[in-house]
């Protein structure tokens, strides 16, 4: 059964500087579990069928237009309504002038009363964004998040293989670093995922032999990052005699994380071989397929070509 999560008022007014107008407890007790947000077009004219009281509803200036255009009867009945059906809270956008006849139903159905100076549309747009990242599905997995390049990579890999020895490599070289040993990964659209460290280990690193090293503090402010979208994983092996291992890059694999399929290389570890190098070509290869140009595609329709001659 999915987990579900939720985020505190207080965390939405902070984020977007909201004004209160009316709350019924403490913001950081009021939480919110749905990331999907309403226009209460239909709720005003009497429309409740599959209404969802855990949206944050959003009354811009053609819902006040709306209502302003109604006789005063039936305005303030449409109004009793709407706050009795509780909703989780209301936002009021480009600084409408609330009349305290609107406040006073939030009171007595102690709905959340907030209001922001932003346009409406601009406003949804970052306000379910916002919502996406704190609610999103989310995993906790063992591995390495590093940012090289501008892409996201994953490190994965039995322990012992040299996943944090090869992050710190990569900060060394100019890369950042957003997570060692264990990578909170949060679905936060139906094509992204983003991963970020725990608190208590963020911007740590654990070196075999020299123990728990701050990153921030040896490498300064430019070689952590608090969160990297997720574009590639790179799953590190001790390299076995006898396997054989891709040489062209034609068979593209993928990795499911939460529903989601991330382009998958597997990297074969052994003494000498350079794996930062590696992993910054790999990284810069993976951004390049991206941008619609497979050098492996392009070099076997040479060979194929060449044969065909």
């Amino acid at each position: 059964m999915p987990e579900n999560y939720s985020v505190s008022m207080a965390k939405v007014i902070e984020a977007f500087r909201l004004e209160t107008l009316y709350l019924p407890d403490l913001p950081e007790n009021i939480p919110i579990t749905c990331s999907r947000v309403n226009r209460p077009g239909l709720p005003l004219i009497g429309f409740y069928d599959h209404y969802e009281q855990a949206r944050i509803q959003i009354i811009g200036k053609v819902e006040n237009l709306f209502l302003a255009q109604l006789p005063a009867e039936e305005r303030q009945k449409s109004l009793e309504n709407f706050f009795r059906s509780a909703p989780v809270g209301v936002i009021v956008t480009t600084s409408i002038v609330v009349e305290p006849s609107t406040v006073e139903l939030a009171e007595k159905y102690k709905v959340p009363l907030l209001r922001t100076s932003e346009r409406t549309s601009d406003f949804m747009a970052a306000l379910i964004s916002f919502l996406n990242v704190e609610l999103g599905p989310r995993i906790t997995r063992h591995g390495v998040l590093v940012e090289v390049y501008g892409e996201g990579i994953l490190l994965v890999g039995d322990s012992g293989v040299g996943k944090s020895e090869t992050a710190i490599e990569l900060v060394k070289r100019g890369h950042r670093l957003i997570a060692d040993d264990a990578v909170e990964i949060k679905r936060v659209s139906a094509t992204t995922l983003v991963g970020r460290a725990p608190e208590m280990i963020r911007h740590y690193v654990e070196l075999r032999g020299i123990g728990i090293v701050d990153v921030r503090r040896l490498f300064g402010m430019g070689a952590i990052k608090e969160s990297e979208k997720i574009d590639l994983v790179v799953n590190l092996e001790t390299w076995q005699e006898g396997k054989m291992y891709d040489r062209l890059g034609l068979d593209e694999e993928k990795v499911d994380i939460l529903g989601i399929e991330v382009p998958s290389i597997l990297l074969p570890v052994r003494p000498g071989r350079n794996l930062s190098v590696v992993i910054e070509v790999a990284a810069m290869n993976n951004r390049q397929k991206r941008m619609g140009y497979n050098t492996a595609e392009e070099f076997n329709k040479r060979l194929m070509e060449s044969m065909g001659q």
